[in-house]
């Protein structure tokens, strides 16, 4: 993909500003390409060295070789995604990274963990519409399976987010959160 092109895109989706029109098929072409290399990761055996090869050519940046992924792994874009150090990301995760999505050192993502960067518009003529927010996500976060996190949410450096929760607003750090939405249970023992 042109630099400039892709440069264009990240400014657009930072903005969060609606989406619309020639951005669309922008959209379109970086969706072919990541399922392209996601049906690449997710239809045979890969080395930890591959799946950390193929992960930095989804993301056009470099993954440290200490990325852990355990395949299938979907994602509607992939070069919106950063990840820091010693990451694991569990099976069956589903990226919705048009936004950007930002995972911090040392995050564990459990099984079927959803980050949706986007929202629609709510009115039915408008519906196409998109708004991206990016979702940021601090160190050392443990992200318990089957957890959905949505657009414009930052998790706390050291927080714990419960399986099966719906986490809409920001999680302080070192704290814990469950349920749907997500609520504030305790803080994390030090």
């Amino acid at each position: 993909m042109n630099k400039d092109k892709l440069q264009n895109f990240y400014e657009q989706m930072a903005s969060g500003k609606v989406v619309e029109g020639k951005m669309l098929e922008l959209f379109n072409k970086l969706s072919q390409e990541a399922i392209k290399i996601t049906m690449e990761i997710n239809t045979k055996y890969h080395t930890p060295e591959e799946i950390v090869d193929l992960f930095s050519k989804l993301t056009q940046k470099e993954v440290d070789s200490s990325f852990r992924l355990f395949p299938p792994f979907y994602t509607d874009c992939g070069v919106n995604i950063k990840v820091g150090k010693n990451v694991f990301i569990n099976a069956c995760c589903k990226f919705q990274d048009q936004g950007g999505i930002t995972i911090g050192n040392g995050v564990l993502i459990g099984h079927n963990v959803t980050l949706a960067t986007l929202n629609h518009d709510e009115r039915p003529q408008y519906r196409q519409n998109i708004f991206p927010k990016p979702i940021n996500i601090g160190d050392n976060v443990w992200i318990g399976s089957n957890a959905t996190i949505l657009s414009g949410v930052t998790i706390g450096d050291g927080a714990i987010v419960g399986a099966n929760a719906l986490v809409t607003k920001d999680v302080p750090k070192n704290t814990i959160v469950a349920g749907i939405p997500a609520k504030i249970l305790r803080q994390v023992k030090q």
